[in-house]
């Protein structure tokens, strides 16, 4: 079966209704008839001025015009019906041979449209729902999680294995860690929604890199000591003013370090420095971690799969989405390099502020 009988099949003939218009009594009669044991609604009218009428009227889905007919003929009929708006839409066929096959055939346009138009409502609809769900688990589970991370912080500072026990100690590591984890996903998860909905701007200034790098890295200090990593931050040989959002920015790093820690064994480094590339800073997160394969390396910032580090770390990969999504929206774009087993350098590049 062709694909256009097959649409057909689908096509419910008496939800249809077509409009014939003739003076001559007999030609109208024979129509309606044949249209009428077709399944399809039939409406009628003996002239130009009466065809108007009923097409404001009853709203067909298809017009079947004779073109020779007193005082108004089907040619004027037609251009005063598709400069009205309420009937400009309405598909006109002038009466000549072969009509049901035309009359099939404009029916199946009307239908495939208003199947279009139920489709895309109910993807409105998903979408809408859909992002009505990321925002009540990022704003609903954010401020909590927020609280038990700062209280799991606190508690794996003050305490030590000598005071509570290796077991203890271990578990409240275990869970200070995940709370970090849980945290960023959420706050990845906000950042993202707001992105995908056209709710999160791009807020443009002039940020010197040495305001913030440094501070990001900081952040990630006491993290990366807990699992004996030396994360270093390499001061860059010049200074570099860029144009872009402060927390966006900050963002993609923030993921950055986030990645590597989670990817480095203990006792390896993790480098984070920026240098000067052409119109672009590239600022970049260099660890000597487990590497990514290579058949990944090209789909690692949109695949989205969920992904362990060393110590077990869970990561969804909606991070590294996340980057190249705030890269890209500050006029740069994310890139990586990796050997599998020796390591991944992960950067982005943002425009430098231009000179006045």
């Amino acid at each position: 079966m062709e694909l256009n009988e097959t649409f057909e099949s689908q096509i419910n003939r008496s939800d249809y209704k077509i409009l014939i218009v003739d003076d001559v009594v007999s030609n109208v009669l024979l129509l309606k008839i044949l249209l009428t044991n077709e399944k399809f609604q039939v409406c009628t009218a003996n002239n130009g001025n009466a065809c108007i009428e009923v097409a404001k009227k009853d709203k067909p889905d298809l017009i079947l015009l004779d073109v020779m007919m007193p005082e108004l003929n089907g040619f004027d009929t037609a251009v005063i019906l598709k400069k009205d708006p309420e009937t400009l839409d309405i598909p006109i066929i002038f009466l000549k041979e072969e009509l049901v096959m035309r009359v099939m055939h404009q029916i199946q346009l009307v239908a495939a449209k208003r199947i279009i138009e139920r489709q895309n409502e109910e993807l409105r609809r998903t979408i809408s729902n859909r992002d009505k769900m990321y925002s009540v688990i990022a704003h609903d589970l954010r401020s909590p999680m927020a609280s038990i991370r700062m209280v799991l912080n606190l508690a794996v500072n003050v305490v030590s294995r000598e005071t509570v026990g290796d077991e203890i100690f271990e578990l409240l590591d275990k869970a200070n860690r995940e709370s970090e984890e849980t945290h960023d996903l959420l706050d990845n998860l906000l950042k993202w929604t707001k992105s995908q909905t056209g709710r999160l701007s791009v807020v443009y200034q002039d940020i010197d890199l040495d305001d913030i790098v440094p501070g990001v890295v900081d952040i990630f200090q006491m993290i990366a000591e807990m699992k004996k990593i030396d994360l270093k931050y390499l001061p860059a040989k010049e200074k570099l003013v860029v144009y872009g959002d402060n927390d966006m920015i900050k963002t993609i790093i923030r993921n950055f370090i986030s990645n590597a820690v989670k990817f480095t064994p203990e006792g390896k480094a993790i480098e984070v420095f920026y240098e000067h590339e052409g119109d672009f800073a590239r600022i970049s997160v260099r660890d000597h971690g487990v590497g990514i394969a290579a058949d990944r390396v090209d789909s690692i910032f949109h695949k989205g799969e969920t992904t362990y580090g060393t110590d077990g770390e869970e990561g969804s990969g909606l991070g590294l989405q996340l980057c190249q999504d705030f890269a890209r929206k500050n006029g740069g774009d994310a890139y990586v390099t990796s050997v599998e087993g020796e390591g991944s350098t992960f950067s982005f590049t943002i425009p430098l502020k231009k000179e006045a």
